[in-house]
């Protein structure tokens, strides 16, 4: 593999996931770990679809309500909430859970990726749909606030609404999401590495950039 060639990454992920947006965040941290080693490495980020809770209401439903009878009581759902902060602090994320008032279906969400990443880079926007949901509690299945976050990172807001009101895209982002779990993915953020390797969970950007490492030496880099 070329030094100039790059390593492509794949992040399966879903935007209701508090773990995927510490996984973003590790994610970048060892990305910077790689290059103090190999300043040349070239990498393209792709976003991949999973569907943390694949029965969620296409209208959604109340999210607290939802953890409670997940977790099996609410000091459950605070001891984890509370975890989550503390790890999330140290990453520059300030996790609001309290005032996520919906459980979000996030097929409209991976489909706005999709179509984002279908002109260039759409970790912006993936970063924005995280702080959305899990900084300001706002309901990301809602077409008006996928559209406010993508016009805040620069996307057309009459393209954007006119793409979600469709059905485009629909099958395949169903499909994309099959494809995943039958390479194994069941959790989420999962890292794929060129399609040969991979690292499940949102571990410690050392655990990542050893991945990453490791992954460029298979392909010869």
């Amino acid at each position: 593999m070329s030094s100039k060639t790059p390593l492509v990454i794949e992040v399966v992920s879903d935007i209701v996931c508090p773990w995927c947006f510490v996984g973003l965040r590790r994610l970048e941290r060892a990305i910077d770990l790689v290059r103090d080693e190999r300043p040349d490495f070239q990498y393209e980020l792709r976003w991949r679809p999973f569907f943390l809770n694949p029965d969620t209401p296409i209208e959604g439903e109340p999210y607290l309500p939802f953890l409670v009878r997940k977790f099996g009581g609410r000091a459950r759902v605070e001891e984890i909430w509370q975890r989550i902060r503390d790890v999330g602090a140290t990453l520059g994320i300030d996790y609001r859970f309290e005032k996520i008032e919906v459980r979000a279906n996030t097929l409209m969400a991976h489909r706005l990726i999709h179509w984002a990443q279908q002109q260039g880079d759409a970790s912006r926007l993936v970063e924005g749909l995280f702080k959305a949901q899990f900084e300001y509690g706002e309901n990301v299945s809602d077409r008006l606030v996928l559209a406010k976050v993508a016009t805040a990172c620069g996307y057309d807001p009459v393209e954007v609404l006119g793409y979600l009101d469709s059905d485009e895209d629909v099958a395949l982002i169903q499909q994309m999401e099959h494809e995943s779990r039958s390479w194994g993915v069941n959790s989420v953020p999962t890292f794929v590495f060129a399609r040969k390797s991979g690292i499940q969970g949102a571990e410690e950007p050392s655990v990542l950039a050893d991945g990453i490492k490791q992954a460029l030496a298979s392909l010869g880099g």
